[in-house]
């Protein structure tokens, strides 16, 4: 699944070519990659076609592009253009004359543009993703919505509930804080925790750890305020690592809007790597289960904690 780094790639990879391109077709090839949008196929493209994309704007793993039509120059009250990737999905960039892709679902055309490209595709292998159009709403702190070019005082409706993600300007360490002391869980079940911090997944969450030299199991209600600030400060060291580096990729699934994988895996300190020495000390990387997934951790610079947490 995609982390804060590959959606932020994506976003700005889109930004670049869409912001400001009005929508002059839809073509959707396949009814299933829309079925978050209610009211069906024609109610989709009648939303979208005559839009003018304003932004490209992220909040944790979530991407949406808000719209204006014509004779306007905001989205409020207004729409956008949600686009969950999944597990496979895709937001490619193309040519008219480039050959569709196998698992081509969606097709968007662009107005013309100094030579860019006509078409936003979204191509998804294993239909987990999908496009819809949502509402737009005022955000619940007052805030930019997200993370854009434009700061947007807006926010789509289903990412209100998500906390803000340690890249965003505006993310309150202090919050954070006061989030995780008031749980009874670990420290990794509540990096993976969406209200209480968004955009850290599994890799990224072993990564910042690692780097922190923190055990994933650190009970958070008795998490000191230096250990707290130490695993964020790793978490964006580890991020922004990833983003100059395109994202991971262990497979082609997950490519930017040209169609390229990053190359960040070749990068990893923990994650993936069991059997392998630590290094920074030598020790071997092992593997442990955690809630249905793996953790990795290197047994010495990562010791248990003394006193487990409730939930590991």
């Amino acid at each position: 699944m995609p982390e804060l780094p590959e959606v932020e790639v994506v976003r700005r990879g889109l930004a670049r070519w869409v912001r400001g391109r009005t929508v002059t077709g839809v073509e959707v090839l396949d009814p299933r990659s829309i079925r978050r949008h209610a009211l069906g196929t024609e109610d989709f493209i009648g939303n979208l076609e005559g839009a003018t994309v304003l932004d490209v704007v992220r909040r944790g793993k979530f991407l949406w592009m808000p719209l204006s039509m014509a004779g306007s120059d905001t989205a409020l009250p207004g729409t956008a253009l949600m686009a969950h990737l999944g597990m496979s999905g895709q937001l490619l960039m193309q040519d008219p004359q480039v050959p569709d892709e196998k698992h081509l679902k969606v097709r968007i055309r662009l107005s013309a543009s100094d030579g860019m490209p006509g078409q936003l595709r979204f191509v998804d292998q294993r239909i987990f993703g999908g496009l819809f159009v949502t509402s737009l709403i005022p955000t619940p702190d007052g805030g930019p919505g997200g993370l854009g070019e434009t700061p947007l005082p807006e926010i789509a409706e289903e990412a209100a509930h998500i906390a803000r993600d340690p890249l965003d300007p505006n993310f309150s360490f202090d919050e954070f804080y006061r989030k995780v002391k008031a749980r009874r869980t670990g420290l990794k079940r509540a990096l993976l925790d969406q209200s209480v911090i968004s955009g850290i997944g599994n890799i990224y969450a072993d990564e910042a750890l690692w780097k922190a030299r923190l055990h994933y199991a650190r009970p958070t209600d008795k998490l000191r305020r230096g250990d707290a600030e130490r695993v964020i400060e790793a978490a964006r060291d580890v991020m922004n690592a990833a983003l100059a580096a395109g994202g991971t990729s262990f497979d082609s699934l997950y490519v930017n809007v040209n169609g390229d994988s990053g190359y960040f895996d070749r990068f990893l300190h923990s994650y993936g790597r069991a059997g392998q020495p630590c290094e920074r000390c030598g020790a071997l990387i092992v593997r442990e289960p955690f809630m249905n997934r793996s953790s990795y951790r290197c047994p010495k610079c990562q010791p248990k904690p003394r006193t487990k947490s409730p939930r590991g």
